[in-house]
């Protein structure tokens, strides 16, 4: 019987799987930006939308080759509800997998997992090392200079927002207002 885990037996799951602190912070970062998206876009399934934040990149730390691919096998073994499996996979979309994310959730992780990296970098660059006084203009001009996290896709960021319906500079606002609302544990660099 599958099964949806609850968000502390999630971030269990994940540490099983991935040990760079790095990783781990992402993780946690993602899932907090999901739960900041479901309060408005899905009230009811907050819990749901963190877990998939967490669960996300399973298996990227130790199969990068496989992302997304992995996952889904191991995610299978664990016998992990088809409805987190898709929503988790469907971030690779057009990259490692043809899962095309449908959902607002899944819309929503896609487009935010590569910028929350963004914004990450960019905060580490400041002197405050923090996104709590970052301001859009200064996350546009990161954005737009290629060489700057050049490993974050302004591709899939772009796709993202387009999947949404939203324009760029909100798909940025937006997220960076859910990074700012993070405790400082995952907001300070």
């Amino acid at each position: 019987m599958s099964y949806i885990p609850t968000l502390s037996e999630a971030e269990e799951i994940l540490c099983r799987y991935n040990e760079d602190p790095f990783h781990i912070r992402h993780a946690m970062t993602v899932s907090a930006v999901m739960a900041y998206f479901a309060r408005e876009f899905d009230p009811e399934r907050e819990e749901f939308w963190t877990v998939v934040g967490m669960l996300h990149d399973l298996d990227f730390e130790r199969w990068p080759e496989e992302h997304c691919k992995k996952e889904q096998q191991l995610m299978t073994e664990l016998d992990l509800d088809p409805a987190l499996i898709r929503a988790c996979v469907s971030h690779g979309w057009g990259i490692t997998v043809d899962v095309k994310p449908e959902l607002m959730m899944e819309k929503i992780l896609y487009a935010t997992d590569e910028l929350t990296g963004l914004i990450g970098a960019a905060a580490r660059m400041r002197p405050s090392r923090s996104v709590a006084d970052m301001e859009l203009k200064s996350l546009k001009k990161k954005y737009k200079t290629p060489a700057f996290a050049a490993g974050c896709s302004r591709e899939v960021i772009g796709q993202g927002a387009e999947l949404l319906g939203w324009e760029l500079d909100e798909l940025l606002s937006r997220t960076l207002d859910a990074m700012k609302s993070l405790p400082p544990e995952l907001r300070d660099f």
